[in-house]
């Protein structure tokens, strides 16, 4: 038998490669930029087309490479930053392991135009699937010019799995935030289609945060510095009354590299604890400073995992920095941390003698009678400001008439003041309360008002989708729980509804019929408000603006990232224009992880949850009439657009077998 183990050629091996280092069009922009601030570059500018599938265009001032480095660099672990293992456990560059540069030769065409500062000419290369199809020289700026067209051209299987282009852009703009966030002394410009996306100057982080995130957050923002032997930590954390549903504004970098790190995003939330709204994720900004002895960052293809050496003890850290900010902008109670307010507690020798505090007291003191004016831990008789006033009013003849008249106290009670059956006053309570419960009347049945008496007509309850088929009550008795369910009593016991579920419910269903015959109605604001998005937001709004007008939204675009809103859907009450638009842009994006969600069905979804009804809302009866009416007129009132439960049954033999 022949031998059957071979070596891949090296345009395969890097197609396999690839498959882990390069994902998608923003994993592409990820490698060349990061590569990019290894070079040195002050200013780095990003050129797109078609969200990065036709073209991406990465110019940067960097030092340049030579003509042998150019070639060099394509070549696969190809790199000037490790030269042994031990190198591996003191980076703080971006990339190090050379594999960036050569996986995206082999799934795209690539053009380089390189030059050095101290070189008359650079160097221009054209490789196409991993195979150099010329190199010349060439007259360029200094710095480096990486051209990458038609990503995975020669792997048709990963292009048709890419997304759309909006969803690509937005994955793209992410990736540019993150390295943006983490490098503010940089100038960076985006450009997509030919139209600028970001324009950032050099700046400090805070000032890069407000660039990035628009003017709004900047009042929102507490800063951090907290300084230790393991970690130094800095940056900004967002105020809890000012957190949202969406998750696109937290940020941890490690040595100015971005980092995902489940374990310390749970230590931001339990510093937030019992301070937050509920379903809200606070923004953060932290910067982690440490030994890069510490940590290992050479755990994912992509580097956004990393490895702490001591993660219990920078968790503790974490927690006590927010909330020492936190106290000092008195969100929380919390001691002053800029003073010294520790207290001087004075501490006996050992050869000290202990003296029993003395007490002077005046045993003449004697507060029954009328003329004593002492201080009993005085000694000496002391001024009564009330006393003249005493003496005045005991003049008075209609005092003296009335003093005279009245009897003095006896000093035995009257037989009538002795209270009748006294010895029952000192019984014991439990046994005396179980007495007074069994001497009570029935309750007598003609007592009860007829609202709560049964029915004898009841309509049938014909909904299809309701399992089992309940008949309720024509009188419609309605009872509000805890300003969250809804009771009413049927046939056959008790039926529950979660008013909030219900409302997204029926919601739903208007909305999606709104989309389906563009007939949603528009309620006019008194006074239009604009509102200011990020990029990623501001793209993905201005791809499905129509689908918004046709649920009633009155939106136009305002200048640029920003919309002014004159109208919101007539079904829609008590909302906030500007917090409606976000919760719906945050609800949408959340929503886009299920693939079988179409994109009209995901809008009225994501809307239906940010306009429901919330709870703790006091609701009359006819307006929990008005939702049950609406809700069983639904195609399905028992589940909620996510398949959550809507309405729960008591059973009547359920509530019996309880007082068995």
């Amino acid at each position: 038998m022949s031998d059957i183990i071979q070596i891949l050629p090296d345009s395969v091996a890097n197609q396999i490669a690839a498959g882990e280092v390069v994902q998608r069009p923003a994993s592409v922009v990820k490698e060349l930029v990061e590569n990019a601030i290894d070079a040195g570059s002050t200013s780095i500018k990003i050129n797109l087309k078609d969200a990065g599938k036709t073209l991406i265009q990465i110019i940067d001032n960097g030092c340049g490479m030579s003509a042998t480095d150019a070639r060099l660099a394509f070549e696969r672990h190809a790199t000037s930053k490790i030269k042994a293992a031990k190198d591996l456990f003191a980076i703080r560059t971006m990339g190090f392991r050379g594999e960036a540069l050569a996986s995206i030769a082999a799934i795209a065409n690539v053009e380089l135009k390189t030059k050095r500062t101290e070189d008359e000419l650079g160097t221009h290369l054209v490789i196409d699937g991993s195979e150099l199809a010329s190199q010349d020289s060439i007259a360029c700026p200094p710095g480096s010019n990486f051209i990458v067209k038609n990503l995975f051209y020669n792997v048709p299987a990963r292009r048709k799995f890419l997304k759309a282009n909006s969803t690509e852009l937005r994955n793209i703009i992410t990736e540019f935030q993150r390295i943006t966030l983490a490098n503010p002394e940089i100038e960076f410009q985006l450009i997509h289609n030919d139209a600028e996306v970001y324009n950032l100057t050099p700046s400090n982080t805070r000032q890069r945060i407000v660039n990035i995130f628009g003017r709004s957050i900047n009042t929102r923002l507490i800063s951090i510095d907290t300084n230790t032997s393991i970690v130094k930590l800095t940056g900004f954390i967002g105020k809890p009354k000012n957190a949202k549903k969406r998750t696109d504004e937290q940020f941890f970098f490690v040595n100015d590299r971005y980092m995902r790190h489940p374990y310390f995003h749970k230590a931001v939330l339990l510093a937030y604890d019992k301070i937050l709204p509920p379903d809200t994720i606070p923004p953060y900004f932290i910067f982690f400073e440490v030994d890069p002895k510490i940590i290992d960052i050479n755990i994912h293809p992509t580097k956004t995992e990393i490895k702490f050496e001591d993660e219990q003890a920078i968790f503790q850290i974490i927690q006590a920095s927010i909330r020492e900010a936190l106290g000092k902008f008195n969100i929380v109670p919390s001691i002053d941390f800029d003073e010294d307010t520790s207290l001087e507690i004075p501490v006996a020798g050992q050869n000290s003698e202990i003296e029993a505090p003395m007490i002077k007291v005046n045993p003449e003191f004697n507060p029954f009678e009328a003329d004593s004016n002492y201080n009993p831990f005085d000694g000496e008789k002391s001024y009564n400001p009330f006393d003249e006033e005493r003496k005045s009013f005991e003049s008075n003849q209609f005092y003296q008439e009335f003093k005279a008249k009245t009897p003095p106290p006896s000093s035995t009670p009257t037989k009538k003041e002795v209270p009748e059956k006294w010895e029952t006053l000192y019984e014991e309570p439990a046994k005396k309360e179980k007495e007074e419960k069994l001497s009570q009347a029935a309750i007598d049945r003609e007592n009860i008002p007829d609202y709560f008496q049964p029915q004898q007509s009841m309509p049938e309850f014909t909904q299809k989708t309701l399992q089992p088929k309940e008949q309720i009550q024509k009188a419609k008795n309605f009872f509000q729980l805890k300003n969250k369910y809804i009771l009413t009593p049927i046939r056959s016991g008790l039926m529950i509804i979660d008013q909030r579920k219900a409302h997204e419910r029926i919601l739903f269903e208007k909305f999606i019929n709104s989309l389906e015959n563009h007939q949603g109605i528009a309620q006019q604001t008194l006074f239009p408000q604009t509102i200011e998005l990020n990029a990623s937001d501001y793209t993905l709004l201005q791809v499905i603006i129509e689908d918004v007008r046709a649920l009633g939204f009155d939106i136009r675009e305002f200048g640029k990232k920003t919309f002014v809103i004159n109208g919101t859907p007539a079904d829609i009450q008590n909302c906030e224009p500007k917090e409606l638009v976000e919760n719906l842009l945050a609800n949408y994006k959340s929503n886009q992880m299920d693939v079988k969600l179409k994109v009209r069905e995901n809008l009225a979804k994501s809307l239906a949850k940010a306009s429901a009804l919330n709870y703790g809302k006091t609701l009359s009866n006819e307006e929990m009439s008005s939702i049950l009416d609406q809700l069983f007129a639904c195609t399905t009132p028992n589940f909620t657009p996510d398949g959550k439960a809507i309405i729960s049954v008591l059973e009547s033999q359920e509530l019996e077998s309880r007082f068995k």
